[in-house]
C-alpha cells in the first residue's frame, strides 16, 4: 500500500511499448523519427527499453528546431474580454453589403497599405 509521503517516481528506463506514449505519438512515427537517434537498452532476453532522459533530450532538440511560439493576442481582439453588450451591438451601426469579420478587415487594410507602398515605390522610380 502506498502512503502519501512516498514521492511519485518516473522510471528512468521506459519499455518500447511505453516510449511512444510518453512522447505523445504513435509507434510508427516513433520508429521513423525518434528511435534511430536513441540508444537501445536490452532488458532480459527480448525486452527493449529507452532512457527517459535521452527521450527528453530528443524532445528538447526537436522543439528547438521545429517549435513555434504562438502570437500574443491583443486584448481588444479577444472576444472573451469584451462584455456581451459590446459584442451584440456594432460600433459602426447597420449597413448593407458584404459582412466582414475583423480579421478580414485587418487583412484588407494590410493589403491596401502594401498596395499604396508599392505605388509610391513605382512613382519614385520614374
Amino acid at each position: 500500500m502506498k502512503t502519501t509521503s512516498e514521492p511519485n517516481l518516473l522510471p528512468r528506463l521506459l519499455r518500447f511499448r511505453d516510449a511512444p506514449r510518453y512522447l505523445g505519438m504513435d509507434r510508427n512515427r516513433f520508429n521513423a523519427e525518434v528511435r534511430p537517434h536513441l540508444t537501445k537498452i536490452p532488458i532480459g532476453r527480448q525486452g527493449i527499453a529507452f532512457d527517459r532522459l535521452e527521450l527528453d533530450a530528443w524532445v528538447d532538440d526537436y522543439k528547438s528546431r521545429n517549435g513555434r511560439r504562438l502570437k500574443a493576442s491583443k486584448p481588444e481582439d479577444d472576444v472573451c474580454q469584451r462584455s456581451k453588450a459590446e459584442c451584440r451591438v456594432s460600433a459602426r451601426g447597420t449597413a448593407s453589403g458584404t459582412s466582414k469579420s475583423a480579421a478580414d478587415v485587418r487583412r484588407e487594410d494590410g493589403f491596401m497599405k502594401a498596395r499604396r507602398h508599392l505605388r509610391g515605390l513605382r512613382q519614385s522610380e520614374s
